[in-house]
């Protein structure tokens, strides 16, 4: 949601109104009647790189945004969830695959967007990819064969070629636009 979304005050019902409050920084929804600031945080999502079988393994995602286009498993982070157990539990929901998280990749952010993404490498503990709630189909594609137009965001882009760097020194890995 961006600033423009929020209408009324979630404490008293009074109607927000753009309001600074330190020079050089952009207005904040806030509330008059109560004092009420509203913080548009960013979210925080999670999400794993495995490799099986000499590939990497990506979701074709079944919702929007982005819907058809493909995608490191992965989702937000619920509130008191710790990032790797979010990691985890997006990625059994998504590909129905149990993962073990052997280190961070990196942490995507963007300007504009209001998502902090944080990757994962993972190893498979049990099962095999299929689609979940979320997902369509899912593949295991070799380094050479990640379908890079077909990708869903910046942060899987990003997350991808940090990761075939670091793991597969060899395989071509096109700059970012």
């Amino acid at each position: 949601m961006t600033g423009n979304d929020w209408r009324f005050c979630p404490r008293c019902g009074g109607p927000l109104v753009p309001s600074i409050f330190k020079d050089g920084e952009d207005p904040r929804p806030a509330c008059p009647a109560c004092g009420y600031v509203l913080y548009l945080d960013p979210r925080v999502a999670a999400c794993t790189i495995t490799s099986l079988d000499g590939g990497l393994v990506l979701a074709r995602r079944g919702i929007d945004p982005e819907m058809g286009k493909w995608t490191l498993p992965g989702g937000f982070v619920d509130r008191g969830e710790t990032l790797v157990d979010a990691a985890v539990r997006e990625t059994l929901e998504e590909i129905k695959v149990r993962v073990s998280v052997t280190g961070i990749l990196d942490v995507y952010s963007f300007a504009g967007q209001d998502t902090v993404v944080v990757v994962y490498a993972a190893d498979v503990l049990s099962g095999r990819p299929e689609a979940g709630d979320e997902t369509t189909e899912v593949r295991v594609f070799a380094p050479e064969a990640i379908p890079w137009e077909e990708l869903a965001f910046d942060s899987t882009r990003a997350a991808l070629r940090d990761y075939l760097r670091r793991f597969f020194p060899r395989a071509r890995v096109p700059r970012m636009p």
